[in-house]
């Protein structure tokens, strides 16, 4: 195989952006052939944009049975990544998927044996783990460097939103349509960053405000405590109701401390580890030695397309993927456990409960203002819009 066949599902906004690339020969060794979404407008769309040369389907089902190609990149609403996954593995074909990996953990697990068990490549467009500065950090971390790490802060609240943003579509910011605010919508890179730079916790406690700042009914501000197993801490901050907002994460090891905000990585690194300058220090107050070093960081790259040519290339010979889509389950687990902590009120033990999460969101999937306003199923399709 000199070149990978890449069907697309879902022609939204996401869709549209990945076909351009494509189909611009910008990933040499990928060729896209088929574009699928059950909303006339836009197959349209698609047609005007990317011509004749490429097939055209109104459902999933038919572009698998055309076997016209090797792989899938799914562009879907949340709710269908893993459904669209599964069945494109039962046609043994490589699998992409935007993020989220989904809206629960438990469909997500079903997901990921699906994928286990077609051995194709599977992987997860968490695009941002192709930036410089965050694969810096996660290298500094991972040598050890920085020490044990004692406490982690990320700060993510530059997502200001207004209210006609999410009136601009009935089922945005809803648990029907998106199955989640904040947490599901904005921060999956954030959540995912932060799980695979510094590791996952073992327990979270959390405090969601549910239409806190907007005429909403899902989450736009949160504040999180996590645990992690060798007794460190950490808080996560990420709301659409500030401004200006801030994204900024700080790292706490017993060798310093690093500061990642507005693209510059900063290292204050002590001179000697602070649990060995405590045991020896004699003189009452005192701190130890501390140096400021500022990291040299390349300039971002194109993420999505060099995401998309890793996973190529690692359909065509093997190359490690740079996001697994294993991998996809953390960063919803955390969304998942702090959204379970808030509506219980108490403290999410890691790995979460899935069928309790589930049930909880049944709970106000049952109430949800898309689905009353709409009298409409919760079942969606490739569009974005519901059946």
């Amino acid at each position: 195989m000199n070149k990978v066949r890449i069907g697309l599902i879902g022609y939204g906004s996401m869709g549209s952006l990945h076909a351009k690339y494509l189909i611009s020969d910008e990933v040499p060794s990928a060729e896209l052939v088929a574009v699928c979404d059950s909303n006339t407008e836009r197959l349209e769309q698609a047609e005007k944009n990317l011509g004749g040369g490429v097939e055209l389907f109104d459902n999933a089902e038919k572009l698998f049975a055309a076997g016209l190609v090797e792989a899938v990149l799914i562009t879907t609403p949340h709710y269908l990544h893993p459904q669209m996954a599964i069945q494109a593995f039962k046609h043994k074909l490589h699998v992409l998927i935007e993020k989220p990996a989904g809206v629960y953990t438990k469909q997500v697990r079903e997901m990921n044996e699906a994928a286990a068990g077609s051995g194709k490549v599977f992987a997860i467009m968490f695009n941002q783990r192709t930036r410089p500065i965050h694969q810096k950090l996660k290298d500094l971390v991972a040598s050890g460097e920085l020490g044990p790490i004692k406490r982690t802060n990320w700060i993510s609240t530059a997502w200001y939103r207004t209210q006609s943003y999410y009136d601009s579509g009935s089922w945005r910011a809803t648990w029907s349509g998106e199955g989640g605010g904040v947490l599901l919508n904005q921060c999956p890179h954030q959540l995912d960053l932060w799980q695979w730079i510094c590791g996952m916790p073992k327990r979270v406690q959390a405090f969601c405000g549910f239409g806190k700042y907007h005429d909403i009914e899902v989450e736009d501000d949160v504040t999180a405590y996590v645990e992690y197993k060798n007794g460190a801490t950490g808080l996560f901050v990420a709301s659409t109701g500030e401004a200006p907002g801030t994204n900024r994460l700080e790292i706490v090891g017993d060798n310093g401390k690093v500061v990642m905000e507005e693209g510059k990585l900063t290292f204050w690194r002590t001179c000697i580890s602070e649990r060995k300058f405590n045991r020896e220090h004699k003189g009452g107050f005192g701190e130890p030695e501390c140096r400021k070093c500022k990291i040299p960081v390349p300039c971002n790259g194109n993420e999505h397309k060099d995401l998309t040519k890793n996973w190529v290339q690692a359909i065509l010979d093997g190359t490690p993927l740079l996001a697994k889509g294993d991998e996809g389950i953390h960063s919803l687990e955390l969304s998942n456990a702090m959204l379970l902590s808030s509506w219980t009120d108490n403290w999410v033990e890691l790995p979460i409960d899935d069928d309790l999460f589930y049930e909880k969101l049944q709970e106000r999937l049952k109430t949800s203002t898309s689905k009353k306003k709409q009298g409409l199923k919760t079942s969606l399709n490739v569009s974005g819009s519901f059946k």
